[in-house]
């Protein structure tokens, strides 16, 4: 297959192997360097990196040319991730990139998409998702967050939580409640909020892995302009699941070739303890093996819903309730694996590889539960993928 690409003001041809070597050529004349341990430096080494990947038209690899990204094909888009996935490259700060850009792709004005989407790419503007409440987490229809219209300004109040990256946010992307709160979905807005605004708090919480990388985030008459709304007022739930189901397929492709990664160097740390010879710790391997091609074959058909239809579709739940389950249970073997090695932690000396996988044992836990529980993705596959009735004990929607 090839591929028209733009180099400066020439269009040229490009194969799907040329585009292999070019994408690698270029990762291995620009390697990030040594991770910072000082989370501080940490950030800005992330925010260097990717302003030169923008630079280079080397990020945003499903975005479209005009803004910023790369216009790829469905087969250099995994190319690419599989090639990304080899170089260790910081991942962005913030979830604008995989949730709230498709979002104001598709729904966002045309004075919205350049004031916004550049910016966000390069990682000028870190975002992050004002969506979970207190009382309103997996039924979102329930979010009590309110915005008053007064003239061209929005007033809000309320509370946010389990908010990922907001220490680290410059915007939000917010659902907030303009219409009853009897009408549910039918009543909410979604409006862009300056984290830097007047009125805003953000609190972090600490959290199993000791990081704060949740936070929860307080709005105290705390003015937005009706200019920073997305979509109609009222109008928010068709982009709510717009952003859900981008947030479930975001990176599923990146997840999936990372994990290949990991899968590979868990095996060569099990052979390299002797392990490898016992026959139980083979079958494990061996089914985390046959998983990692499916979680691929998973991603593959996301991309070409979103291509083809420009949503990732309720497949998406599909990919996400499979991959966190074996992110979860991939650690937890990994520890098991290590024995006593595997319970120390990451500020002893003592620590296998730093920690990572007692770390990454303790991070999962959350993964069955962000961008919808496991048990709201098995609902969605229930009645969406295979056709099933609905749950009668699902609120109404």
């Amino acid at each position: 297959m090839t591929q028209q690409i733009e180099t400066g003001t020439v269009m040229t041809i490009e194969s799907d192997d040329e585009f292999r070597a070019r994408i690698r050529q270029w990762f291995a004349d620009n390697r990030p360097a040594k991770r910072p341990r000082d989370s501080a430096e940490r950030k800005s080494w992330v925010r260097a990196y990717h302003a030169r990947m923008y630079d280079a038209r080397m990020t945003g690899p499903s975005w479209p040319l005009e803004y910023g990204g790369m216009g790829l094909s469905f087969a250099q888009q995994v190319i690419y991730q599989e090639e990304l996935a080899k170089t260790r490259v910081p991942s962005p700060l913030g979830t604008g990139l995989g949730i709230v850009a498709p979002t104001i792709i598709t729904y966002g004005t045309d004075e919205q998409k350049q004031r916004w989407l550049g910016p966000m790419l390069r990682q000028d503007l870190i975002w992050c998702q004002g969506y979970s409440e207190p009382g309103a987490g997996s039924d979102l229809p329930a979010l009590r967050t309110t915005a008053r219209r007064e003239g061209d300004f929005y007033v809000v109040n309320g509370q946010k939580v389990w908010t990922t990256h907001a220490t680290d946010a410059d915007v939000f992307f917010t659902l907030v409640r303009t219409g009853t709160q009897e009408s549910r979905q039918k009543g909410i807005t979604y409006l862009i909020i300056d984290a830097h605004a007047p009125g805003v708090t953000v609190r972090p919480l600490k959290d199993i892995t000791g990081g704060e990388h949740f936070a929860e985030v307080f709005f105290d008459d705390v003015r937005v302009p009706v200019a920073d709304r997305i979509g109609e007022e009222n109008q928010g739930w068709p982009l709510v699941r717009t952003s859900l189901g981008h947030e479930r397929a975001a990176g599923a492709m990146n997840q999936a070739t990372n994990y290949r990664r990991i899968l590979d160097e868990l095996v060569a740390l099990a052979r390299e303890r002797g392990l490898t010879t016992d026959p139980l710790t083979r079958d494990r391997l061996a089914d985390f093996e046959i998983r990692v091609r499916l979680m691929k074959y998973n991603a593959s058909r996301i991309i070409n819903d979103i291509i083809a239809h420009g949503e990732p579709g309720p497949a998406s739940s599909v990919s996400r309730l499979f991959i966190t389950m074996f992110e979860q249970e991939l650690h937890e073997f990994a520890v098991e694996m290590l024995g006593a090695d595997g319970i120390v932690t990451r500020d002893s000396e003592r620590a296998i590889q730093r920690g990572r996988w007692l770390t990454g044992f303790l991070g999962s836990r959350a993964s069955t539960i962000g961008a919808g529980t496991s048990e709201i993705q098995r609902n969605t596959i229930a009645e969406q993928v295979l056709g099933l009735p609905r749950d009668p004990a699902m609120p109404a929607r």
